[in-house]
């Protein structure tokens, strides 16, 4: 029997008690994983084949739905999934406007896989109200940004954004996993629709793999549930099982994520004067104003350029001993990334430096360890690069 009584719950409460349908009559407090590939037909629920749906699926989809203020949610197998089910959605010679810097996957999928069907790209610095005037000319099918992007933590201006993007009959797409639903809700602001890797902080362990996309429409949420049939791009059950099991602590992880996080660029601030330092709560950031009024915190990355050689910063990273260098981002452990030879690393290196990814550009996602403990391990390393 349902619990849910998502009008009166905030996003805390949501987070613990959404999505507890199927239960059946065991009384269970957690509903169980359902590691099954087909379904008796006729069934009450109308469940057939697990890859067009499953009852850990709906249940994530239904609290995703709710944290997100979206009409409609799917979940996919991972975050390059879900970016796969919305751009299948177009026809050859259709056209995307994107922000220049996004991530190296959307990326990579965009010009090495969807322009081979007469897909266009243009991108464009979201940032700068000149380019933003220019979305209308383009008439693009798809307006594609972060916010805040990989790895440069530009904040974008969704609801101005949004309003160019339907002025040109186009949808907007806000790739939110940087900042979580927990820190940004992209469909109040104007966005048609929200896609997060959920591998990322909804799960926030680090243990498995997925992908979701939330609807402000119908319309939308039928194309999702298209693709994730059609294209077999749909999770795991037990996936699906882990990541809402991981939901329940967002609000707490994500808080200590940006706490920390603060922390930590506050010291690189402060020690470096001369250093290329980016956090969206910090004041020096360009667009600090806009992430103050978007976001209820700053989350939990900090991008950092030293001016090192490209040894030297991979030195440095290579020395932390609290931050594993890793790709990902937003679990409960301190990770390190170059940018430049992993995240990024398929996109060419001009493209790259022109957005201002250099070589000696780092990212770092902060987690939950000891706000202490993690600035003592920064200073070790530094100190053992210096000698």
């Amino acid at each position: 029997m349902s619990k849910e009584k998502t009008n009166a719950w905030g996003r805390e409460t949501m987070s613990v008690h959404g999505g507890h349908n199927y239960g059946g009559e065991t009384g269970a407090v957690i509903p169980p994983i359902y590691m099954t590939s087909t379904f008796e037909s006729g069934n009450a629920e109308g469940f057939d084949y697990t890859r067009s749906g499953n009852p850990n699926f709906r249940n994530l989809e239904q609290v995703l739905a709710n944290l997100e203020g979206a009409k409609r949610a799917s979940v996919f197998a991972s975050g390059v999934s879900a970016i796969t089910a919305i751009t299948s959605t177009l026809s050859s010679g259709a056209k995307i406007v994107a922000e220049e810097n996004i991530y190296g996957c959307t990326y990579r999928l965009f010009e090495q896989v969807f322009a081979k069907f007469g897909i266009e790209v243009e991108y464009l610095d979201l940032t700068l109200q000149k380019n933003i005037d220019l979305i209308n000319g383009i008439e693009p099918q798809l307006v594609w940004i972060e916010s805040p992007t990989n790895p440069l933590l530009k904040i974008i201006n969704i609801k101005l954004v949004a309003q160019a993007a339907h002025e040109a009959g186009a949808s907007l797409v806000v790739d939110n996993t940087f900042a979580s639903s927990c820190l940004q809700q992209p469909l109040e602001l104007g966005a048609d629709l929200s896609l997060l890797s959920t591998t990322k902080y909804t799960n926030g362990h680090s243990d498995t793999l997925g992908g979701v996309v939330c609807s402000a429409s119908d319309e939308w949420g039928d194309k999702m549930v298209f693709a994730q049939k059609a294209l077999g791009l749909q999770p795991s059950p037990f996936g699906c099982w882990l990541i809402q099991r991981g939901l329940k602590t967002q609000e707490l992880r994500v808080k200590r994520h940006c706490s920390n996080a603060l922390a930590v660029a506050t010291f690189f601030e402060s020690e470096f004067s001369d250093a290329v330092v980016r956090y969206p709560f910090l004041e020096s950031h360009p667009q600090y104003d806009i992430a103050k009024k978007q976001m209820l915190g700053g989350s939990g990355i900090v991008t950092v350029d030293l001016g090192m050689t490209l040894e030297n910063t991979r030195d440095f990273l290579q020395g932390l001993k609290l931050f594993t260098m890793a790709e990902s981002l937003g679990g409960i452990e301190s990770l390190s990334c170059h940018p430049a030879s992993m995240t990024h690393a398929s996109v060419p290196k001009d493209v790259r430096e022109g957005v201002g990814i250099t070589d000696s550009l780092f990212r770092l996602s902060v987690g939950i360890e000891n706000e202490e403990d993690l600035i003592s391990d920064i200073k070790s390393s530094l100190a053992a690069l210096r000698s």
